[in-house]
């Protein structure tokens, strides 16, 4: 299995898993023209997308769906709940539910957890095929401790790591919006993802991928060294830790 962060930011996110067989598209909060565009040059065909998971209904992750869906006709996998405010969108869609919390696309295995955002019936994703697994956590406030256990010694991990707080609150941003970034329901801090993947990160563990930085509120550079500084206080070794960016596709990963 491989995987492509097409983009990660709020202007958009939306990620490539392709284990040769199968293909899905993690959200699609960019244009139909950029995925395409962005598709083209990993060689793939748009035609061949399978499925696509939605985390959340904001806009920075499903503003192409709409279209992309009236070009292209994969199934779009959903909870009970995101169904409901996705027919809000008159989707020409094709619904799969998850079944206690499962669905198997292909040969790979997708398992939700619930997240914690300010948008009904957020999730992220535990992935698994035959040979190798992925987390995909984006766009919550804290992850539960309930899933520890579940989300331990992945190959690979794409983990928010939205703002530094300093930069957060010495920043521009009113404090109401602040406070939501800050809170159970906003997003996780450069701190937050660092001591996450102390926790997660086992010896099957490769790669981890930053995502979901903010622009006004985060920078790289600051976030990698937040997060490598813990790591290696803790004694976990990685092979790659980089930053997802927004509007740039990573190359080709392999999980």
């Amino acid at each position: 299995m491989k995987l492509s962060v097409l983009s990660s930011g709020s202007k958009g996110n939306s990620t490539l898993i392709d284990n040769g067989d199968t293909k899905i598209l993690i959200d699609l909060g960019v244009t139909k023209s950029y995925v395409e565009e962005k598709l083209n040059e990993l060689e793939e065909d748009p035609k061949n997308i399978n499925a696509i998971l939605i985390t959340h209904t904001h806009v920075d992750h499903i503003q192409g769906l709409k279209v992309f869906l009236k070009k292209y006709h994969p199934i779009v996998y959903v909870t009970e709940e995101l169904l409901s405010l996705l027919r809000e969108y008159d989707l020409d869609a094709q619904y799969k539910l998850y079944e206690n919390n499962k669905a198997i696309i292909g040969n790979i295995t997708i398992t939700l957890i619930k997240t914690s955002h300010d948008a009904k019936g957020s999730v992220g994703f535990v992935i698994n095929d035959n040979n190798s697994s992925c987390v995909y956590i984006t766009d919550t406030g804290y992850i539960n401790s309930k899933y520890f256990s579940l989300l331990k010694n992945h190959n690979l991990y794409i983990m928010e790591s939205n703002h530094d707080v300093k930069m957060l609150m010495n920043g521009g941003y009113p404090y109401h919006l602040k406070k939501r970034i800050l809170g159970d329901k906003g997003h996780l801090s450069n701190d937050d993802a660092a001591y996450y993947l102390s926790e997660f990160i086992g010896d099957k563990t490769k790669t981890v991928i930053l995502a979901h930085l903010s622009d006004e509120n985060n920078n790289p550079d600051i976030a990698l060294q937040t997060v490598k500084e813990v790591l290696d206080k803790k004694d976990k070794k990685l092979k790659t830790l980089i930053v997802a960016k927004q509007k740039q596709r990573t190359d080709w990963i392999e999980v």
